[in-house]
């Protein structure tokens, strides 16, 4: 999964990535409001931890622009405000959960999961699409009960594309959310067929057809 931690606690940020990044997650950061804000503008993700008090501005005006531009983010609230009226305001406000500084890494990797679950996979641990079976707590996926012999970065594109079947994906919005917002300034995508053909071999190989090629525009997973 892709995410943003906002936080201008340089040693929390820097812990925070370094932990969740041992899930195998993509992680950006940003260190102040203007930052937080352009890369919200600018990318997607699919968790925002967000702290409320950015150094040059709000988190929480952070939040609301989110909103208003409809983004699809899961937003975990971070911050030492522990009043009543802060957490009331950032839940009311969109955030899908809110928790107090300090707090311990392990309580943060499993309320990210809660809203993981919630927000992409309906509540479930289990993603299933006809055959093919997705145990996202423990990182494997399946075809007719076989174990899918995938690198992380196969497993990574394979949950992308179910998690947005029937959705053109270009190349660019691939390398974005596998490789982080530094993959926009590469000169050529030629790595992401690399990848989709390895992950299309291995599908099609156990009758599983779903990888689509949209000419001009990227792919897309769907039903024959």
């Amino acid at each position: 999964m892709k995410m943003l931690i906002a936080e201008d606690e340089l040693d929390l940020q820097q812990s925070i990535v370094t932990y969740l990044k041992r899930d195998d997650h993509v992680c950006e950061v940003a260190s102040d409001y203007l930052e937080a804000s352009e890369k919200v503008a600018l990318y997607d993700y699919d968790i925002i931890i967000l702290d409320i008090n950015l150094v040059s501005g709000s988190g929480l005006d952070v939040l609301k622009t989110l909103k208003k531009d409809k983004k699809k983010a899961g937003v975990i609230i971070i911050s030492a405000n522990n009043s009543l009226t802060d957490r009331l305001e950032g839940l009311d406000l969109g955030a899908d959960d809110y928790i107090t500084k300090p707090f311990h890494l392990a309580e943060l990797s499993s309320r990210i999961n809660a809203v993981l679950r919630r927000g992409k996979y309906g509540g479930d641990e289990i993603i299933v699409f006809n055959e093919i079976r997705i145990d996202t707590k423990a990182r494997t996926a399946y075809i007719e009960g076989n174990t899918m012999a995938l690198t992380r970065k196969e497993y990574d594109l394979l949950l992308f594309f179910i998690s947005n079947k029937g959705r053109v994906l270009s190349k660019e919005i691939i390398a974005e959310h596998l490789w982080g917002d530094d993959s926009d300034l590469l000169d050529n995508f030629d790595f992401i067929y690399v990848h989709i053909n390895n992950l299309r071999k291995k599908m099609t190989s156990q009758g599983a057809k779903y990888i689509k090629t949209a000419y001009g525009s990227g792919y897309k997973f769907i039903e024959d």
